[in-house]
């Protein structure tokens, strides 16, 4: 029944999330917001939905392992699994502009966020100084990016992947809240299921949030990455992965511990933080180097995603016998 609740909390998840999105940007079109506003906030914000709300329910749940695991572990999955995977299908041509700026502020995020997780605690303040550099961020590309037509290309074709559904102003409106529902229950039946997987499977709810909770948040982007890559657009996937990556780190840890002040899990700075850092660090060499990423450089990705998760789960260690 637990793999089942699982199964079904991911499907809600992912699904909500995608209806979410779609009804959003539908939503946006037809009100005449520019593309370029839907690239930088609905998809961005949209995508990191999932996360996002199985972050805050983690949190509420009192599984701060959940919480914090799962946006790092999104992070690495981001870097390793999906732009390794969009990369070994077609080689993914890195926008000089995007990797000087938005991959100068992912790595600048990535250190903040490290400072912060050393310190053990995410208060509500440290959140609120979260979010609102996220803010901050993007009003900067949204007046930035009005002045230079080169520079607004990224995040309007980031927004020009998401096919809105065809119908009314209402209609995709209700898909939007539909999606939305479906994203909170979702999230409901996936952080309760993976705390009680922890338990049966003798693991700390960290692993649970930085290995199933992480993937199963971060499906539809590699997905969308993917099928982005068919399409023979993979150059998008880097801007997306940039902007998904800072979104988690400031917006989803941000809003969650202004929802709850977190207990930053030891085990993160342990190791698992130090492969976040070396992953972005990875990918913006990787990136630097003739602005592409090439199909030996993502397959070596995916074999150091495969590395990492096996290191995991052979070092995983009971933490708490079950109750009586």
């Amino acid at each position: 029944m637990v793999y089942i609740l699982l199964l079904a909390g991911l499907i809600l998840l992912c699904g909500g999330g995608e209806f979410l999105v779609r009804g959003s940007v539908g939503v946006a079109r037809q009100l005449g917001i520019s593309q370029l506003l839907i690239g930088l906030t609905l998809v961005g914000f949209g995508t990191s939905s999932p996360e996002l709300v199985a972050s805050v329910q983690a949190a509420l749940a009192g599984a701060p392992g959940i919480s914090v695991g799962n946006v790092v572990g999104s992070n690495i999955s981001n870097i390793l699994l999906i732009v390794g995977s969009t990369a070994v299908i077609m080689p993914i041509l890195c926008s000089r502009f995007a990797l000087k700026r938005d991959g100068t502020v992912m790595l600048l995020a990535t250190v903040i966020f490290g400072v912060v997780c050393y310190l053990g605690f995410i208060s509500r303040g440290i959140g609120l100084v979260l979010f609102l550099s996220l803010a901050a961020y993007l009003t900067f590309c949204y007046v930035q990016e009005r002045r230079s037509t080169a520079a607004a290309r990224l995040h309007e074709a980031e927004a020009a992947e998401i096919e809105a559904l065809p119908g009314s102003l209402t209609k995709n409106l209700l898909v939007a809240l539909g999606g939305l529902v479906a994203v909170l229950v979702g999230a409901s039946l996936l952080v309760d299921s993976a705390i009680e997987l922890a338990r049966l499977a003798g693991v700390s709810e960290t692993l649970i949030g930085l290995t199933v909770v992480a993937i199963g948040t971060a499906l539809p982007e590699l997905v969308a990455s993917v099928i982005a890559a068919l399409k023979r657009h993979a150059d998008v996937a880097f801007g997306n992965i940039l902007g998904s990556n800072l979104f988690n780190l400031f917006g989803i840890m941000g809003v969650t511990a202004m929802v709850k002040p977190i207990a930053v899990p030891e085990e993160i700075m342990r190791l698992d933080y130090w492969v976040l850092l070396g992953a972005s660090l990875l990918l913006i060499l990787a990136a630097t180097i003739g602005l592409r990423i090439r199909r030996w450089q993502g397959a070596i990705f995916v074999i150091l995603y495969a590395t990492y998760l096996s290191y995991l789960y052979s070092t995983a260690v009971t933490p708490v016998p079950a109750p009586v």
